[in-house]
């Protein structure tokens, strides 16, 4: 927002000097003569509501509000002090207005988080005849954009285009972040692409839009070409770089990443010392985040439950319980976050005692509410140790609102323990909440497969076909010489492939010696057993491993990315891979880290 006021004038003098006590202007305080200057000024010194109103009520009085200078100055003011109901009534009054006090108006709103009368009152500019500027588009855009209004938003593009602001930076800027945020990211890189100039802010809003957008590696790409631009980029930037790394989970990527960091000596203070935990952890390696979470000199909750939450999905229950009290003692009192971090931990270590402890202790020992994250943590913690009963009653008794991430994970149990009748309750209710989620169908179908209910199964894909919907399919992604690759299920495309495909019959081999049979229960399709066992043979998981064996040096970790859980089959895969080809091998699928080596798994085969 800018001052209708110039630095020089903001500097006079005040009506308050260091012997006026606050919230005690009166008249006496004020001169015989007026000046709107003096007005302006003693706005300026205004510390609370109440001094406002006092000024109000003089200028008011001496006809200074005839000075549209002094208006103005008022209801930036009110804005400022978030009072924005007076600030309305008083807006309504004035009976001169210019692009400022309208912008002052719409600005007022948008930061109250009023958009509903944000975008009204832009609207009444527009009717106006007023042209709007570049302070007060970037506010209704900005509107817009928090409450998610794609359709208003592009409105508002088309007006920028109409009296050619589109080239303006801080509007421009602002229908990109609309765009991003709006999820419509081909719109806002097609627009930031155009810009002529872009300063830090656009950089870092469209790094961070293709890492929401899960195109990460793109932002990376970005964050490179906006240094080689000659924009240096800032702490929020970096912050927000270190989440894309996160995102990509590429480990070469972090340290690059890191050792910038380290090189332009940003301070680690606790929001990007956080957030480094946070990339190492998803980027593998636990103990690079344990020794930045070490090193942070200042802590808060959110650090705590981020190294509790990396040990609870690198397999690492105990330890993630063991912090918990050293957070206590440090003086953190825990969170929502911290309560989930901790009982994910248990849900995927299956430390069935200390979940149910930990759960009923929140609200009496903490007074913190659980809400529908913590219950899907325990119904996911008791399904897995097939306590199904108890995880329907624990829904049962709930009285928060239940979400697709509760009714998946009791899903989710029902697989892995063939619960068909409790399977059909969560996946209808599933159904009801996300119907075009081709995952819950893909999942219900398996159940039903599993159990031979082969009418039940072409039901399921038949709805599916119905509703054009497909299922999502698995990738897998490896880092090898700085570069990332990719593949899918009986994936050819690769230069390497007949290199691939030949390791890959060699350990198949190896693997039979050492008693492996392919678990065809995960391709649960009505084919025979042959055609499951080469469906399995072509796993994305497997592909990977193969060109990390042969494109990677001996001894060296094997890290590796999938979209999609890993299947039962390719985590036994895994497992004997490591200890005949004596490498560790690092998966991170959807929900967790698997660190295979000597021929066992960091989940303990529970996940």
């Amino acid at each position: 927002m800018v001052d209708p006021l110039t630095p020089s004038q903001h500097r006079q003098d005040t009506f308050l000097d260091h012997h006026t006590h606050i919230g005690e202007i009166s008249e006496s305080h004020f001169p015989f003569s007026f000046d709107p200057k003096f007005y302006i000024s003693a706005l300026l010194s205004c510390r609370n509501l109440t001094q406002i109103k006092q000024v109000h009520a003089q200028a008011t009085v001496n006809g200074m509000l005839q000075n549209l200078a002094v208006a103005n100055k008022l209801l930036y003011i009110y804005t400022q002090y978030k009072a924005i109901d007076e600030a309305y009534i008083f807006f309504g009054s004035m009976r001169e207005r210019d692009s400022f006090s309208w912008s002052v108006m719409v600005g007022g709103f948008e930061k109250a988080g009023d958009y509903r009368n944000c975008l009204g009152t832009f609207r009444e500019v527009i009717r106006s005849g007023v042209k709007p500027d570049n302070y007060t588009l970037p506010f209704a855009i900005r509107a817009c954009r928090d409450t998610i209004d794609l359709q208003t938003g592009r409105v508002i593009h088309h007006i920028v285009h109409k009296f050619g602001l589109h080239l303006d930076q801080f509007v421009a800027a602002a229908i990109v972040d609309m765009y991003a945020k709006c999820g419509v990211i081909e719109d806002a890189r097609l627009l930031f692409d155009k810009m002529p100039k872009r300063d830090l802010v656009t950089w870092t809003v469209m790094i961070s839009a293709h890492a929401e957008c899960g195109n990460a590696n793109e932002s990376l790409i970005l964050f490179d070409r906006m240094r080689e631009e000659g924009v240096v980029p800032d702490k929020v930037t970096m912050v927000t770089v270190v989440f894309a790394c996160a995102k990509l989970g590429a480990m070469h990527k972090a340290k690059l990443v890191h050792d910038y960091i380290s090189m332009k000596q940003f301070s680690l203070d606790v929001i990007l010392g956080t957030a480094m935990i946070d990339m190492y952890a998803k980027c593998g390696s636990i103990d690079s985040a344990r020794e930045i979470f070490d090193r942070l000199k200042e802590k808060n909750v959110v650090s705590w439950s981020a190294m509790i939450a990396a040990y609870g999905y690198h397999g690492h229950g105990r330890k993630a319980l063991d912090l918990f009290p050293v957070m206590l003692r440090s003086g953190i009192l825990p969170n929502q976050i911290t309560f989930v971090s901790l009982l994910y931990a248990c849900s995927h270590t299956g430390l069935i005692d200390e979940g149910r402890r930990i759960f009923y202790s929140m609200w009496e020992d903490y007074s913190v509410r659980p809400d529908v994250k913590h219950y899907t943590c325990m119904v996911d913690l008791l399904g897995r140790a097939g306590k199904l009963d108890e995880a329907l009653e624990l829904i049962d008794n709930m009285s928060v609102k239940k979400d697709e991430g509760l009714w998946g994970a009791l899903l989710g149990a029902c697989r892995i323990h063939g619960h068909i009748i409790l399977a059909e309750k969560a996946a209808k209710s599933l159904l009801d909440l996300q119907p075009r989620n081709p995952g819950h169908y893909v999942l219900l179908s398996n159940i039903y497969a599993k159990a031979g209910r082969w009418e039940d199964v072409a039901k399921v894909r038949e709805l599916m076909t119905q509703r054009r919907l497909k299922k999502t399919p698995g990738w897998t992604w490896i880092e090898v010489d700085n570069k990332t690759h990719q593949f899918s299920v009986g994936d050819k495309t690769h230069p390497r492939s007949k290199e691939i495909y030949e390791t890959l019959k060699i350990l198949s081999e190896k693997l039979e010696l050492v008693g492996y049979v392919p678990d065809t229960n995960f391709v649960l399709h009505d084919v025979d057993e042959e055609l499951k066992a080469g469906i399995l043979y072509t796993h994305s998981e497997k592909l990977a491993i193969a060109f990390g064996l042969v494109g990677t040096s001996e001894g060296m970790p094997i890290r590796i990315t999938k979209n999609l859980r890993i299947c039962g089959d390719c985590h036994t895969f895994s497992k004997l891979v490591s200890e005949i080809a004596r490498r560790e091998i690092v998966v991170r699928d959807a929900n967790r880290f698997h660190h295979f080596k000597e021929g066992a798994c960091s989940c303990g085969d529970y996940w």
